[in-house]
């Protein structure tokens, strides 16, 4: 098994970009974007909402056109490629509309004769669980069952390199299970796929590398194992003093930062974090240097470092801010 983001001698990368540019007006979605992604790796964009992904993916779609720069797909590019590169990828759009009149075996079978190769209209309706919607109409199906059949034809033309912009949105927690099995199926038959997502879970489960975005820039590559263990602690620390008026309310934060294990700390609307290495020992240190300092406890909490702390270590946003 290829190390994620290596490839073999001669192979052309699945994907990629170097100095892509895409303004609107005076926002620039993309600034200068360089990115390269191997072949059967499954590759997740993550960033709140305005941070760039979904123009980063249109563009590598063949949707949206860059500016500036090259984008490449398999070492084609879609001014002269554009129709073999149609039949080697899926898309799946962050909202897909369908006629609503038609049933979902007719909207299958409608983008299934787009494809010269494919998979049988069965297996793409159990893929997508949706046997017992085969014959209603677009119109009858709720948000979820209307992203599974968005999912059913990106998978449709049997796709090589396969694009889903946040495909689990509007699924209960069950389909969402479903999709990433489906997911990890795809990758262990070696294709390649390109994943937009809010949810940190759904990333640090499936994909082997992770680019974390925000205005149109890479903040941080490498996998979420990585990622994770750049903030510098295993444990996030977080707690709110009781009185909050102000950040001074915190006396000394130097004295909190100087505790062994500790080795990050920041402030949003009252809330303290500190990363640490090891709780057993960080955590009664922390509660002596508070009581020290006279400060009361209003909340305290532990948890894992994510994929989000690494975020708002980085951004100070979190991933879902709007």
């Amino acid at each position: 098994m290829r190390n994620a983001g290596s490839r073999t001698k001669g192979e052309s990368p699945a994907l990629l970009l170097c100095g892509v540019r895409k303004a609107f007006a005076d926002v620039v979605a993309v600034n200068h974007l360089d990115l390269e992604v191997a072949q059967a790796e499954c590759f997740g964009l993550l960033g709140p909402n305005g941070a760039g992904k979904t123009t980063t993916i249109e563009i590598c779609e063949g949707l949206t056109t860059p500016d500036e720069g090259r984008v490449e797909l398999f070492g084609l590019n879609w001014r002269s490629g554009a129709s073999e590169l149609r039949q080697r990828i899926g898309v799946q759009l962050q909202e897909t509309q369908f006629p609503e009149k038609l049933t979902v075996e007719e909207v299958l079978r409608l983008f299934r004769s787009f494809f010269r190769r494919g998979i049988p209209l069965d297996e793409s309706i159990r893929l997508a669980q949706l046997e017992e919607k085969r014959g209603a109409c677009v119109g009858t199906l709720s948000g979820g069952q209307k992203q599974r059949l968005a999912m059913a034809c990106a998978l449709v033309g049997a796709p090589e390199l396969l694009f889903l912009d946040e495909p689990t949105t509007g699924l209960d927690p069950q389909a969402r299970r479903h999709l990433w099995e489906l997911v990890d199926q795809l990758k262990q038959a070696g294709r390649t796929i390109i994943l937009t997502t809010h949810y940190m879970e759904e990333a640090e489960r499936l994909c082997d590398r992770v680019a974390i975005m925000d205005h149109g820039r890479v903040l941080a590559l490498g996998t979420p194992q990585q990622l994770i263990a750049s903030i510098g602690g295993e444990h996030i620390v977080e707690f709110a003093i009781t009185g909050y008026e102000s950040r001074d309310a915190l006396a000394d934060v130097a004295l909190l930062r100087a505790i062994p294990g500790v080795h990050s700390h920041r402030s949003d609307a009252g809330l303290h974090q500190l990363s640490v290495r090891e709780l057993h020992t960080a955590v009664p240190r922390i509660f002596a240097e508070l009581d020290r300092q006279g400060l009361h406890l209003s909340e305290f909490r532990t948890h894992s470092a994510t994929l989000e702390d690494v975020f708002v270590g980085l951004t100070g946003r979190n991933l879902r801010d709007e």
